[in-house]
């Protein structure tokens, strides 16, 4: 097959470009004047058929779903660490430490009480797979998946959040105080046991 010209090459660069600019001129033309006085957060901007099809992130933004799947939260006063969440995370993003609390905690905005004190509960959110199976699973629905998505970082160590209730200096103190509690209610038949003592058979 023999080679083509260079000028028709140019041609068809040419006719290549005027194809997508049939395309996109008319949106220029069109759309340049109305973003000038509509905003994004207007109800029927994204309803409109006329519509502008670029937005200037991040000074404009799409309006995201409620039921988005996007940064994970959780409000410490409502977990009960029952650890269901951390069972059911498939790529392990969740570390939750707790202890029996020696203490009244109090109750849940749902009722519920709650009995384990919570040092550690950590989310890996550079490990999440944003399934939102954490969520579905928790019986306080203390923990959701929020509408923040623009969360980089330059160090992967800053993609983990700290959702403990207790600081480790609390934590020392009140695993010293279950500890003396376990003391004081060991039974008192729970030491070493004596030897039993032999008794002669009756003639």
């Amino acid at each position: 097959m023999a080679e083509e010209g260079y000028f028709k090459q140019i041609g068809k660069s040419f006719t290549s470009l005027w194809e997508g600019l049939k395309v996109t001129a008319p949106h220029f033309f069109k759309f340049g004047k109305s973003r000038q006085h509509r905003g994004i957060d207007e109800d029927e901007y994204f309803s409109d058929a006329d519509k502008a099809v670029t937005i200037q992130y991040p000074m404009e933004r799409i309006p995201l779903p409620d039921n988005g799947r996007y940064r994970l939260h959780m409000e410490g006063e409502d977990c009960i660490a029952c650890d269901k969440c951390a069972r059911i995370c498939p790529v392990d993003c969740i570390t939750i430490e707790s202890f029996k609390a020696t203490e009244d905690l109090g109750y849940t905005s749902d009722g519920s009480r709650k009995r384990l004190e919570l040092p550690v509960f950590d989310i890996d959110m550079a490990k999440c797979c944003y399934c939102g199976l954490c969520t579905t699973v928790c019986p306080t629905e203390c923990l959701t998946m929020t509408k923040v998505y623009d969360y980089s970082e330059f160090n992967r160590d800053n993609f983990i959040y700290h959702f403990g209730m207790l600081s480790p200096e609390e934590e020392a103190i009140k695993r010293a105080e279950l500890e003396k509690t376990k003391t004081a209610k060991k039974p008192l038949g729970s030491g070493p046991k004596k030897p039993l003592l032999k008794t002669k058979p009756k003639a």
